[in-house]
């Protein structure tokens, strides 16, 4: 098992990954801005891939390490440690589609960034990951929801 401090810095650079505008931009479109006030959608996505980079079992797990590694954290383009209360929240009632809305547009950014990304194009789901997270009432299956 990888320690946390392994775990952040894999996680900063895949938000790198991220373009800077794209969460806001698509967090506007689907609405879920409106109903977040100190847990921003920013902080949402962070802390959802954090939970798959640690293989955090629990809600407990992903927040207590987030709260215990606050200041690497902080640097990830301010993201903010969620209370248990406030992902679980945010977990429940924000729109999942904003998570394939997202998915689909940082794909589309790394094939225009480097057409040779992923080997191919990909018509559907990716066929090698596998590991299934309940979020809201779907599926995730490497960060694409379905119904």
């Amino acid at each position: 098992m990888k320690s946390i401090r392994t775990n952040i810095s894999t996680l900063r650079q895949i938000v790198e990954l991220i373009p800077g505008h794209l969460v806001k931009k698509i967090s506007i479109k689907h609405g879920v801005d409106k109903k977040s006030r100190s847990f921003t959608p920013w902080s949402h996505v962070v802390s959802l891939l954090f939970s798959q980079l640690s293989h955090a079992l629990s809600l407990n797990d992903v927040c207590d390490s987030l709260k215990n590694h606050i200041s690497m954290l902080t640097t990830i383009r301010g993201a903010v440690a969620p209370s248990r209360n406030g992902l679980s929240y945010a977990n429940n009632n924000r729109n999942a589609d904003m998570a394939e809305d997202l998915f689909w547009s940082v794909l589309a950014h790394l094939h225009s960034t480097s057409p040779s990304f992923g080997g191919r194009n990909y018509s559907g789901m990716p066929k090698r990951f596998k590991r299934m997270i309940k979020f809201s009432g779907s599926v995730l299956l490497f960060g694409i929801f379905k119904d």
